[in-house]
């Protein structure tokens, strides 16, 4: 649960690439605007280039500006760009939630802040028995959801809005992001989500935008 002293979120999305990280990023930026230190986490990540590295990855590292050990922040990554169940069976290895909740815990006793991005969206199966929801629940935070603003995403974030409170937790905001700058009726589309979604709009990401520049866009959670 939060605290005021040390405050945490559990960030997932309407479906891949709908800008889970670079809206952290901005959040990120955001914390430490605000003088608090933050620490991005990505405990699954899949999909590595010829040095091993995840983007993802790299990208929260930067936007947290301290080192911390890449293995609490990135406890498990993968090197195939694919869905993070298939990609841990085909290297015999088993996700544990636990191990993350435990680097989870050490990241929250370095910072004033930490964000903590899911992978895919709310429910992707992490292996045969468990899935990011039960990743969410184990790690009891208040959840921010990144809405990719698109054809389709009115019945995902609803969805979605759902399945968190399905288990319990609490949908503390969500933020549009304009993944798709072309989106026919883009203000009446926010208006349907703005009156379905229980929980407040925390801002609207422009196209082409910048992590930076965002974070003067959005807010974070009361």
């Amino acid at each position: 649960m939060n605290s005021p002293h040390k405050p945490a979120w559990f960030v997932t999305g309407t479906d891949t690439e709908v800008g889970k990280t670079f809206v952290t990023c901005a959040l990120l930026h955001l914390l430490r605007a605000q003088g608090r230190s933050a620490i991005g986490m990505k405990p699954i990540a899949a999909g590595t280039d010829a040095e091993g590295e995840n983007d993802d990855v790299e990208a929260l590292i930067a936007a947290s500006g301290f080192q911390v050990l890449r293995e609490l922040i990135n406890p498990y990554l993968f090197q195939p760009a694919i869905a993070p169940h298939i990609a841990a069976a085909e290297e015999g290895r088993e996700i544990d939630i636990s191990a993350i909740v435990t680097a989870f815990d050490t990241l929250r006793g370095m910072a004033d802040a930490v964000l903590v991005e899911g992978v895919g969206g709310f429910c992707v199966p992490l292996g045969p028995q468990c899935d990011a929801a039960d990743l969410a629940e184990a790690l009891g935070l208040p959840v921010i959801l990144i809405v990719g603003m698109r054809l389709g995403c009115i019945n995902h974030a609803l969805l979605t809005q759902q399945a968190i409170s399905a288990r319990g937790l609490k949908l503390a905001g969500w933020i549009a992001n304009r993944i798709d700058p072309e989106m026919s009726r883009f203000e009446e589309n926010l208006a349907a989500l703005t009156e379905r979604i229980n929980a407040p709009l925390l801002g609207i990401v422009p196209a082409n935008s910048t992590p930076e520049l965002a974070a003067g866009l959005i807010q974070l959670p009361d």
